[in-house]
């Protein structure tokens, strides 16, 4: 009868099984975190791509990109329209235009609770899935007073921005109410934060910009893209620049600017500041912008303050060579 001498894994070997293995896991780690951040940037692109799309399909439609809004005390109004009249910004006027016209006409006739819904309700593609999900977020009343919302606890926030341009003209809340603001001319407005003659960007203070203003050529002018968020508040609703809603008018919540000037402006990746006037992402290397025409490039954080500034102007006459980029 044959007799089998059965051995085990010793100690010492089990251990530089466990070892061998930890390495392993070591080594591929950084490839898989790697290729989740690829597939979230791609994401995020696949987002920019379809506000870039309701854009495009809004200039169809009304002449003209979607304007900037008022100020950050007015959020979107669907029996304003789309032109000068209507408070709201580029993210609550491409609603109808991104398959989501039901929630812009939420409030219709002049329903504030409507309007309210509308701006508490998370969207998908407003969202950075590098940064964070579609959630409600803290409305911090003190920092943040609405002239047509209901006071509200909570309130949906966006990850992108327009672009307003290579100047700063100043933002606020704008007029106290719609009999005021329809009785300002435009020399008052001028005064609230700039017009289509001072204002070089695409999506700023009540803006009706069209193809034929964008000198430079749509391929070559930033419309949209990922703001700068500090990392520390992406869930505290608290931050300076994160405190509104995603369908407010103008404000450094859903507008940013490319300016040469101030070194604010210039791309950076989220870190833990307050820097709430540049574009800028949580990817590691590059930051995602929307262009014009429709397109959407990964551009690096290397980008030079020229050319950045050169991309953000609509009609400094200067034409950036895409393939630099």
């Amino acid at each position: 009868m044959k007799s089998f001498n059965r051995r085990g894994f010793t100690l010492v070997e089990l251990l530089v099984v466990i070892g061998v293995i930890g390495i392993l896991i070591g080594l591929l780690l950084p490839a898989v975190q790697m290729a989740r951040e690829a597939g979230r940037n791609m994401q995020c692109k696949n987002n920019l791509k379809q506000i870039g799309l309701g854009c495009l399909s809004h200039l169809s439609v009304q002449g003209h990109y979607p304007t900037g809004g008022w100020g950050w005390g007015w959020s979107g109004d669907p029996d304003r329209g789309y032109g000068k009249r209507q408070p709201g910004g580029l993210f609550f006027n491409i609603l109808p235009y991104i398959e989501q016209k039901q929630l812009h006409d939420f409030g219709l006739n002049n329903n504030q609770r409507g309007r309210t819904l509308t701006a508490q309700t998370p969207i998908a593609i407003y969202n950075c899935p590098s940064r964070r999900p579609a959630i409600l977020l803290p409305h911090i009343e003190s920092r943040a007073h609405f002239f047509n919302l209901d006071l509200t606890e909570f309130l949906a926030r966006g990850d992108y921005a327009a672009c307003s341009g290579d100047n700063l003209d100043d933002w606020d809340q704008g007029p106290a109410s719609y009999d005021e603001a329809d009785g300002w001319d435009e020399n008052r407005w001028l005064q609230q934060g700039g017009s289509g003659k001072t204002q070089t960007g695409v999506v700023f203070l009540r803006s009706m910009i069209k193809p034929l203003d964008i000198k430079d050529g749509t391929s070559h002018t930033y419309l949209a893209g990922e703001r700068h968020i500090n990392v520390t508040n992406y869930y505290t609703g608290n931050a300076p620049d994160d405190d509104q809603a995603w369908s407010v008018g103008y404000d450094i919540d859903v507008n940013r600017w490319t300016s040469e000037e101030i070194e604010d402006c210039l791309p950076q990746r989220d870190g833990k500041e307050d820097i709430t006037l540049n574009f800028g992402s949580a990817h590691p290397s590059t930051f995602n912008m929307l262009f014009c025409d429709g397109s959407v490039l990964s551009i690096s954080y290397d980008i030079s303050e020229e050319t950045h500034g050169h991309l953000g102007n609509r009609k400094d006459g200067i034409t950036v060579d895409m393939s630099s980029l």
